[in-house]
């Protein structure tokens, strides 16, 4: 049996099924949300963190995010608090100052760990922060304004403050390293993992990190009180470390504005704890990520749907180092 359409066509009841169906499914199709996930530019850990979650959330869960790359975690936060981009990484110390500002920002927790350090040519000879005195060191990171007091902090470590080097003023780590390249600046200061990291390794035929002394902590959480020290051994990750020491180390966050739906984040939770090996596939430092690590007491407001995911699997949160 046909039906007749107005006189125009003849179609099947089938046909006129199968339209509909067609017809739903584009529209959901072109409907689909894409959300913005703010990191920092191309070669820097924050960038490939980035990636590697918004890989798995678009193969896994259907979610299509966008990496959008800025010049630093300054400007980055405020696109966060502003709405431009759902989801943000930074680190905390950046994170606590812009909250005064952004009132928007909630937490969704701790990524992973980030460990940094201060490099210097292998052939140098340099070996532990004291040996930066009266050195070009890079130092006042205009788009990225939180690594002025952990640049101290280090420094500090080591015996010195601001009036005992040469500082060299860039924007970001990114110049900064190449700074170190040209030979404009003595040292660079970077995350452990970045794959910047391994290039400046390479175009200066090796680099050495510089040793923060066991009772530099002090000195350290003076500056910096949410820092701490974890330990690096030689291998493929921590590039430039010649034995095992400690490390300058502190917290990456993933942060959403206060606006993103709750079952949004609760699923982008679901789908980052259900998929850990692919997210280290791409990001080795993600090795640390785990729902129960994301929740720690810092004195920022959580998002309600990580709130929500921490209360029914029930997560407690972790005390600060």
């Amino acid at each position: 049996m046909s039906i007749l359409n107005s006189g125009r066509e003849l179609c099947s009841p089938a046909s006129a099924i199968a339209g509909f169906v067609a017809l739903v499914l584009g529209a959901g199709m072109a409907t689909a949300q894409t959300y913005g996930l703010a990191t920092m530019q191309p070669g820097t850990l924050n960038h490939t963190t980035g990636s590697a979650i918004a890989k798995v959330l678009k193969e896994k869960a259907g979610m299509n995010f966008l990496v959008q790359p800025s010049a630093g975690e300054s400007t980055l936060i405020p696109m966060v608090g502003r709405g431009e981009s759902e989801l943000g990484i930074a680190q905390v110390f950046e994170i606590i100052p812009a909250m005064k500002d952004n009132p928007d920002l909630r937490l969704i927790g701790t990524a992973h760990a980030l460990r940094v350090a201060f490099w210097v040519r292998k052939d140098s000879a340099m070996k532990t922060t004291a040996d930066l005195k009266g050195k070009k060191v890079v130092f006042g990171f205009s788009a990225q304004k939180a690594l002025d007091p952990m640049a101290r902090a280090i420094l500090a470590s080591g015996g010195l403050s601001e009036k005992d080097i040469s500082p060299i003023l860039v924007p970001n780590v990114i110049r900064g390293a190449d700074d170190f390249i040209s030979g404009a600046a003595d040292m660079f200061f970077f995350a452990f993992g970045a794959p910047k990291v391994r290039e400046v390794d390479a175009t200066v035929s090796g680099i050495r990190t510089l040793e923060i002394p066991e009772n530099g902590l002090d000195a350290i959480k003076k500056i910096t009180p949410q820092a701490y020290l974890t330990q690096a051994t030689p291998g493929p990750f921590f590039v430039g470390v010649e034995k095992p020491m400690k490390v300058y180390t502190y917290d990456n966050m993933l942060f959403a504005n206060a606006k993103m739906k709750d079952e949004v984040v609760y699923k982008i939770i679901e789908t980052l704890e259900a998929n850990k090996a692919d997210l280290v596939a791409i990001q080795p430092a993600l090795r640390e990520f785990s729902a129960d690590a994301l929740y720690k007491t810092y004195d920022i407001p959580y998002h309600p749907g990580a709130l929500k995911y921490f209360k029914d699997h029930n997560i407690q949160p972790k005390a600060l180092q």
